[in-house]
């Protein structure tokens, strides 16, 4: 019989044991999108936290996404993207430079983030506004669960990682796979790890196979 392999992530995957890392609260902040030019978007949850508001309010912005499972989660509301980064924060930069400065932003967030693209696009004198949309705190699954010795584990973000380490460890007997470079940096130095080659769950469980 293979060993398990653990997903960590607000999403679930039918092949593998799917362990749902984050409650996440929804919040509604005042917003006036008439505002801006365009969104940035670097999650599902932000598509998620729209849907508090009328739709007319903003299916007229195009959206900065940071990855492709971003783009299409918010293209189901109905509305339009403006380009697709390369699955991490900190590629949104040069997208967000390529347009005049003049060009007004809003970055529709999570309360904690691992990347500080929007300050080094600031400090640069580009138009840059955020506002929180939502925030997560651990779940009480992860927060109990027991992994066996000699399973693979799969990280999706920083939060599920730290959420992870709260009550359980890596073990060298584990085979642990991250969705990307920002989750990859979460990791206790010791441990070794795989990054996936794409931003996906897809790709990470590829990587079992």
């Amino acid at each position: 019989m293979s060993n398990p392999i653990y997903l960590f992530s607000i999403s679930s995957h039918p092949n593998v044991v799917s362990v749902n890392s984050l409650q996440i609260k929804f919040l509604k902040p005042q917003i006036d999108f008439s505002k801006y030019d365009y969104l940035i978007v670097t999650s599902k949850q932000t598509s998620k936290a729209l849907k508090q508001y009328k739709k007319s309010e903003y299916i007229d912005k195009k959206a900065l996404c940071v990855s492709v499972a971003s783009a299409q989660s918010y293209e189901e509301l109905g509305t339009e993207v403006l380009d697709i980064g390369g699955g991490y924060g900190d590629n949104l930069v040069d997208k967000i430079k390529s347009y005049p400065k003049e060009t007004k932003w809003l970055y529709l967030r999570a309360k904690v983030v691992a990347s500080d693209f929007v300050s080094l696009c600031q400090k640069d004198g580009f138009n840059v506004d955020e506002v929180v949309v939502y925030e997560s705190e651990c779940s009480q699954e992860i927060l109990d669960v027991k992994v066996e010795d000699e399973a693979t584990l799969i990280f999706t973000s920083p939060s599920s990682l730290n959420c992870f380490l709260k009550n359980s460890s890596l073990k060298e007997s584990h085979t642990v796979i991250v969705i990307g470079k920002t989750t990859a940096k979460a990791l206790p130095q010791d441990i070794e790890y795989t990054i996936s080659k794409e931003t996906t769950i897809e790709s990470c469980i590829q990587l079992t196979l």
